[in-house]
């Protein structure tokens, strides 16, 4: 099988070298930087460059939203006939819907794809051969999308060690994902733009540590995934301003049995959470 990943940064790069660990698999690579491409052959994490789309069984487009549903429009009919593309961006809807009918036209079937692993940098030379060893693979698959390809993608995920593929709507997904990935990253960055930040060194522990880790967020992608993903995640914010009121509240009033209960409530709720371990 030729795989073709375009855009080598954190994801993309994770990706290629996930897939040449896993696989015998080739892999060819597009970036707009040349010293990320060099370095991703000198690595072993590509077999190559190309410039041929028409290559690839399944195409990686690894870019950030709006440049994802560009790329891909612009880039419609150079696709393999046949063949399979699908995305890593974090928001699904409006992507899914306006690629899949563009490409579907040249034969070729978009699934969009969210792998959920992630670090607090970016670029290729943070990516990692293991970065989805413990994580779950989301597909976004349509009523249009043929069971055949959805199944080669099912299993090409399994193939390079992803822990579960999760399948869901688009629509499924961008609300879902407000709440576990896109509300954390704004709290997290809320969170440390408080005074006593300033003061907080020696005072700082793993709750500190644990709470600001993904404020360092790259504001180019995802200032795009929060606007794209308006309503759910607006939602989710006042929901978390409400709950947030009722500890205010509690303490305020100096409640010692509501806020006993309030923190009682959110203790029990995390035992009972299940969750998928991802970096």
């Amino acid at each position: 099988m030729i795989v073709t990943v375009v855009g080598l940064g954190l994801i993309g790069g994770s990706l290629c070298k996930t897939i040449k660990k896993h696989t015998d698999y080739t892999v060819y690579g597009v970036d707009i930087n040349k010293e990320t491409v060099e370095m991703a052959v000198s690595q072993g994490a590509i077999d190559a460059e190309t410039d041929d789309l028409s290559l690839a069984d399944i195409t990686i487009i690894s870019l950030y939203p709006t440049v994802t549903i560009d790329y891909i429009k612009k880039n419609a009919s150079k696709f393999k006939k046949g063949s399979i593309v699908i995305d890593t961006c974090g928001i699904k809807k409006a992507i899914v819907d306006t690629v899949t009918p563009v490409l579907a036209e040249n034969d070729v079937t978009f699934i969009g794809v969210h792998p959920m692993a992630g670090r607090e940098f970016s670029g290729f030379e943070y990516s990692q051969d293991n970065l989805f060893d413990s994580a779950s693979f989301i597909i976004t698959p349509t009523e249009a999308t043929p069971q055949a390809k959805l199944n080669l993608i099912i299993d090409f995920a399994y193939a390079i060690n992803f822990k579960k593929v999760v399948t869901a709507t688009p629509e499924e997904h961008d609300d879902i994902i407000a709440f576990t990935s896109q509300l954390a990253h704004v709290v997290s960055n809320a969170y440390i733009k408080s005074p006593t930040h300033q003061r907080q060194l020696g005072f700082s522990a793993g709750s500190f540590l644990d709470l600001t880790r993904v404020a360092k967020l790259n504001e180019e992608m995802w200032t795009p995934l929060f606007m794209l993903n308006k309503e759910p995640l607006c939602r989710e914010i006042k929901c978390i301003i409400e709950r947030l009121n009722e500890y205010l509240d509690a303490i305020e009033q100096d409640d010692s049995e509501r806020l006993k209960q309030l923190l009682r409530d959110g203790r029990i709720l995390k035992e009972n959470t299940k969750t998928i371990y991802t970096r």
